[in-house]
Order: C-alpha cells, then sequence, then structure tokens
C-alpha cells in the first residue's frame, strides 16, 4: 500500500474536487500524485421489456456534442446506490423501477480519478405518481431502443461513451 506523506486539496468544484499528493509507492519510490475525487455513481440499464433498452440523448459540453447514453448520475450523500438508481430513474426516464438487480461495480478512469460506476439493471418500469426535477445543466430527451439497433449503434460509432458501451455489452 502506498503511504501518503503530502495532501493539499487544490480544487473542489460542484462535481468532483482535485487532490494534490506526495506519496510513497509500495517500490519505496516518492512522487507526486494529482487525484481527482469524484463520489461513486450509478449506470442505468433500463430494460422496458425484454430485448428493448432506453437510452437518454444529452448534449454534453465537455466534448460539445450531443450523446446517446445510459442514464447515470452521482450517489448523494447518505444515499445506497440502489436508491441512487430508483432517483436518477426517474429524473432522467420518468418512470420508476419495480426491480433493480446490481450488476457490477467498475472503475472507470484509475489512472487518476477514485469513481466507482455501479451498473443496475431496472425493470418493471411504471409511471411515477410525482414529477422528477432535472438538474439545471440536464436537457434529457429519452428513448426506447431494440437492444440490438443500440449494439449496432455502437458499432457504427454513433454510441461513443463508454459507460454505455460497457452496460449494453451486460445485458
Amino acid at each position: 500500500m502506498a503511504e501518503r506523506l503530502e495532501h493539499e486539496r487544490v480544487f473542489d468544484g460542484r462535481v468532483f474536487a482535485v487532490d494534490r499528493d506526495v506519496v510513497r509507492l509500495p517500490n519505496g519510490r516518492e512522487v507526486t500524485l494529482d487525484v481527482v475525487r469524484h463520489p461513486r455513481s450509478v449506470v442505468l440499464i433500463p430494460v422496458p421489456e425484454p430485448g428493448h433498452v432506453i437510452l437518454v440523448r444529452q448534449y454534453r459540453y465537455v466534448v460539445n456534442q450531443t450523446l446517446w447514453e445510459l442514464p447515470a448520475g452521482s450517489v448523494d450523500p447518505g444515499e445506497t446506490p440502489e436508491q441512487a438508481a430508483r432517483r436518477e430513474c426517474h429524473e432522467e426516464i420518468g418512470q420508476v423501477p419495480a426491480t433493480i438487480v446490481r450488476l457490477a461495480a467498475l472503475l472507470p478512469t484509475p489512472g487518476y480519478c477514485d469513481e466507482e460506476m455501479v451498473f443496475f439493471r431496472l425493470s418493471g418500469l411504471d409511471e411515477p405518481t410525482d414529477a422528477a426535477q432535472l438538474d439545471e445543466d440536464e436537457d434529457i430527451e429519452p428513448r426506447v431502443f431494440e437492444l440490438r439497433d443500440a449494439r449496432e449503434m455502437v458499432r457504427r460509432g454513433e454510441i461513443v461513451d463508454m459507460k454505455t458501451v460497457v452496460g449494453l455489452a451486460m445485458i
């Protein structure tokens, strides 16, 4: 295990923070590392019926593109991943799941970020009794796809979001 010798928070933002740590690695070397601290997130694979999946289309400023993605979001403080999956499903596709099955927990970028993405398959989707509130930066369009069509979109390069590619491979 590495030993942290010095620690400095160099950025504290709305979505993530950045730490600069001086560490002694297991091999004895001392190095300075910048680490993105990101809360755990959930990736939803909403299955309205067998052979179908719901994707959301949204504009992503960072890459200046509108992308088709699986719905996803951060786990709020005090919330379990399952609770976050239910909340995000309501917020992003306007439905609530009867069944939530945890499929995997993966580290998307462990070279510089500590985020863990927890993947869930959601089924038994139904209309909620109350309206959801989107985040201020979200303009989301949900759409049902046949699973084979979504996978073909990956092959054609129309789906380029990695969490979505991985999630589609899980079902």
